[in-house]
């Protein structure tokens, strides 16, 4: 088996980072940092997005697992404790396989410029330094409601449990594919009125978000942030393709937000 390390950088994931590749090396498993079948990430969250965003091309072939080096994050299924055992684990266990679904974003331009496509395993939230954004949002081919205000995050199951629920986002199961859309301080008045309420769509609809305004968006995917001019419609759908965690032992998706968000025996 062929596999690969993604570090965040600090002193104590580069000695796990080395330590578990040495390791492995020695049971004769091959490190290649161009088609791995195993991506492990070690640090936090960031790192292992980091490691989803360098291995998307790859995602029918390569399966992820997480070791966190710092607080316990959301995708970690081992802490610096059990190196030894999950170094084991990797050489000698057939791991299952756990797939998650993923955000579809397509950027189209007004005019006859590249079309900008992403894969995101949190979200993607649509902000603008240039007041509010005002966007009509389309679901499934019908104008569903003019928005007005901060922004919008559309979010994937997994990555409900991101800026998704910090702004008051549902928290929702990775068995459902499925996309949460969530407001950012929308305008409501007499004048101007949106839904208020966080929006699940099923696989097979689409939301399209239509600017209003020739401005420039600040579009976030997961841990990337650019500015977009010249912004003719954001496409947002469930995407096609899956993210593949590595499992070696049991770990379900509700114990691991009680162990995140509520548990403090973690």
């Amino acid at each position: 088996m062929k596999f690969a390390i993604i570090s965040k950088g600090d002193q104590k994931s580069e000695e796990i980072k080395e330590k578990v590749r040495q390791h492995l090396i020695e049971f004769d498993l091959l490190y290649d940092e161009e088609e791995p079948d195993l991506v492990l990430s070690v640090g936090g969250d960031g790192t292992f997005l980091e490691a989803f965003h360098r291995y998307q091309f790859r995602l029918e072939e390569t399966a992820f697992l997480g070791l966190h080096t710092g607080h316990l994050g959301f995708y970690a299924d081992w802490v610096p404790e059990e190196v030894e055992k999950l170094i084991i684990e990797i050489a000698k266990t057939p791991y299952e396989v756990v797939e998650y679904p993923l955000l579809d974003v397509m950027i189209r331009p007004k005019t006859g410029d590249e079309v900008h496509h992403f894969l995101a395993l949190n979200e993607c939230s649509v902000k603008t330094a240039e007041g509010s954004v005002v966007l009509d949002v389309t679901i499934k081919g019908e104008h569903f409601e003019r928005f007005r205000g901060d922004g919008l995050c559309i979010s994937t199951p997994s990555g409900s449990t991101a800026y998704n629920k910090a702004l008051g986002g549902g928290i929702i199961h990775p068995s459902l594919p499925s996309i949460q859309i969530t407001e950012m301080a929308s305008i409501n008045n007499r004048v101007f009125r949106t839904i208020g309420s966080p929006l699940i769509l099923p696989d097979h609809h689409t939301c399209e978000l239509h600017p209003i305004n020739d401005k420039s968006f600040l579009i976030t995917i997961d841990h990337i942030t650019k500015n977009y001019s010249n912004v003719e419609v954001i496409e947002c759908k469930v995407a096609k393709e899956k993210i593949r965690f590595a499992r070696f032992r049991p770990f379900p998706f509700w114990k691991r937000v009680r162990d995140s968000f509520v548990s403090d025996d973690s």
